[in-house]
């Protein structure tokens, strides 16, 4: 079987848009909540987000390009170009037919929908820009990539909610074990901090209430949780075969085993209360991996700080791994970053890849133990795990979609 290696990362997040940053800051345990910016929220209470700052498209692409799509793709094209001088790729004419792009996402250019409709009602149709479909369509992010970087190998988009940042990242990997290419940068990326989503979201129920209090609002797992908060950015990573990684001297970050996917049937937005289809989720990426649940050290958690969410999890987590979860590490970046939906499981899957590399776990900050879940969780402070040398990342998603991705340190 073809082994597959990450060999160059790229992140926009709410608190540091490139790798070593975001890694520091995360270690750290610093907060990038606080009151959204980017639009008026009026009387409007849900008022609170993971907002990207001091973001300059120009930087990645021309301003003429950049005003024609989506801030979602904007974060892509940075994450992916990111990634690719990470890991030393330029695209040529000699290779760019088997490089493939697969960036996931969540709504896409959902807050262009919006703003583009609240312009047609107030303006009449003639208001209506021309580029107004190619920014709100979802494979934008992984198209508009392709135009950036001249990539010409197989592009897709994959939408799977909440799950869809580390999705894409196992269909890339059976991409490149079918030999359909060599290099794939694959990911996630999310804007949908608007007016429209934090009205729903807020009328729906799954939003952190601590407005007051943006930095602490988030408490995955903790016994005082009460909801998420919302966030943007975006995360890449270049998986290459190993055959094709060594040919060219790349440095091997991590390789990626796998992973499985399955679905809950249970309900639109709620996850299974008794997290069933998760623990089949993590069941089935350990045996597709052959791993056994002794195997595995680290888990980056979906943990959007949810009451439902986390419960469920945490009965996956210790029907799968038994008495093991004793001598696991469990964190969930979300208590930091936000939850960026469709960006969300790239994130993660960098910061795994990370703390591997490191030996170093960042912390779930906020945290105060819930005895009914009962888990080993990373709590307010990073931990050392030097002989770390597996890492799972988990994401569950609004219609029951559930994704378990599997990393390994890359031995020198």
């Amino acid at each position: 079987m073809t082994r597959v290696f990450v060999t160059g990362m790229g992140v926009v997040t709410p608190i540091g848009s490139d790798v070593p940053t975001y890694w520091a800051n995360l270690l750290a345990g610093k907060s990038g909540a606080s009151r959204i910016s980017g639009f008026d929220y009026g009387d409007m209470p849900y008022n609170i987000g993971c907002e990207v700052k001091d973001f300059n498209p120009a930087d990645w692409m021309e301003h003429k390009a950049a005003r024609r799509v989506a801030r979602s793709s904007q974060f892509a094209v940075a994450a992916a170009k990111m990634a690719l001088i990470d890991a030393g790729i330029e695209v040529t004419p000699a290779n760019r037919n088997d490089i493939g792009i697969l960036m996931a996402t969540g709504g896409g250019g959902i807050t262009d929908l919006e703003n583009e409709s609240v312009t047609m009602a107030h303006k009449g149709w003639r208001s209506v820009g021309p580029f107004a479909v190619p920014k709100t369509m979802a494979n934008a992010v992984s198209c508009v990539v392709s135009i950036e970087t001249g990539a010409r190998g197989p592009v897709m988009t994959s939408a799977a909610a909440c799950a869809s940042g580390h999705y894409s990242m196992i269909e890339a990997f059976h991409f490149l074990q079918r030999g359909e290419a060599d290099i794939f940068v694959a990911g996630g990326a999310e804007s949908a901090i608007s007016l429209l989503t934090m009205s729903a979201f807020g009328r729906m129920g799954p939003l952190s209430s601590r407005m007051d209090d943006p930095e602490h609002a988030c408490r995955p797992f903790s016994i005082d949780r009460d909801g998420f908060v919302a966030a943007e950015g975006a995360g890449a990573v270049i998986l290459e075969t190993e055959e094709h990684a060594r040919a060219r001297g790349a440095t091997l970050y991590a390789e990626i085993l796998g992973g499985r996917l399955t679905a809950d049937a249970y309900h639109i937005t709620a996850p299974d209360p008794e997290g069933d289809g998760a623990a089949r989720a993590l069941a089935g990426a350990l045996k597709n991996t052959g791993l056994r649940p002794e195997d595995i050290d680290l888990v980056f958690a979906h943990g959007t700080g949810t009451a439902l969410n986390d419960a469920g999890e945490a009965k996956a987590l210790k029907q799968v791994f038994g008495d093991h979860i004793k001598n696991m590490h469990i964190t969930s970046i979300k208590s930091m970053i936000g939850h960026a939906l469709g960006a969300a499981g790239a994130q993660s899957a960098i910061a795994a890849i990370m703390a591997l590399r490191t030996g170093k776990v960042p912390p779930t900050i906020n945290y105060t133990p819930d005895p009914a879940i009962d888990i080993p969780i990373v709590g307010n402070v990073a931990q050392n795990v030097p002989t770390a040398r597996t890492a799972i990342v988990d994401a569950f998603g609004f219609g029951g979609q559930n994704v378990v991705a599997i990393f390994k340190k890359a031995e020198e």
